[in-house]
Formats: C-alpha cells, sequence, structure tokens
C-alpha cells in the first residue's frame, strides 16, 4: 500500500514574496506567518501557501499550454468577490471557459474564483 501523505503547503515562484503573499492574505484570511524579500508564507495553522523570490519568473499566457498550475478558490459570492479581488490587485483575463471566474494575481498567477457547490 502507497503511503498516503498530506498536503502541508505549496510555494509559489514571484518576484515580490512579501507582496504577493498581503495580496493572498487578504482573500484567504491566512495570516501572514512570515515576510521577507527572499521569502513569505501565510497560513491558517494547518495549511500554507509560500512565496519564493525568483525575479526571472515569467507568467503564464491565458489561455494557453505555459500555465504550471492555479488554486481554485471557493466563495459564497463570485461577482463581488471578483470585484474585491481586481480592488486588491487582480486582473480578470478576457478568456473566461465555465461558471467560475479566472483571475491573475498582481504577478501573473492564475487563480479560479468558484461559487458554492449547489
Amino acid at each position: 500500500m502507497t503511503t498516503i501523505a498530506k498536503l502541508i503547503a505549496l510555494t509559489i515562484d514571484c518576484a515580490e514574496p512579501k507582496k504577493l503573499a498581503e495580496f493572498y492574505s487578504q482573500i484567504t484570511g491566512f495570516a501572514v506567518q512570515y515576510a521577507e524579500d527572499e521569502y513569505a508564507g501565510i497560513g491558517d495553522g494547518t495549511t500554507s501557501i509560500y512565496f519564493q523570490r525568483v525575479p526571472e519568473r515569467k507568467a503564464p499566457s491565458w489561455p494557453g499550454g505555459d500555465k504550471q498550475f492555479h488554486l481554485d478558490l471557493r466563495v459564497p459570492d463570485v461577482a463581488k468577490a471578483v470585484e474585491e479581488y481586481i480592488a486588491l490587485g487582480a486582473s480578470k483575463p478576457e478568456f473566461q471557459p465555465g461558471d467560475w471566474v479566472v483571475l491573475a494575481d498582481p504577478e501573473g498567477h492564475l487563480f479560479c474564483v468558484c461559487p458554492e457547490r449547489s
């Protein structure tokens, strides 16, 4: 039998870890646990998202095949959340594929804003 692993964190490459940690802290409610120029982290005590400085990182095109990952975030009101996240620095690509909304964070990482399950 395969050893089952528990996901504890996800690390995102970015140019400005402190700035991106603050952005995601505001939209997830996770507390900023650590913030330096090279590395920052947010979390809820169980799960963390870390941000590490990689200055030469390039944002993926959308839609396109160079996207390596994206986050899916569930919210009670998609339209309201999208409006708030754009006010915080996210952008909304023209191409939108479904009942959810694809946004890009301030550094171009894609994430989906998904409605609650019915």
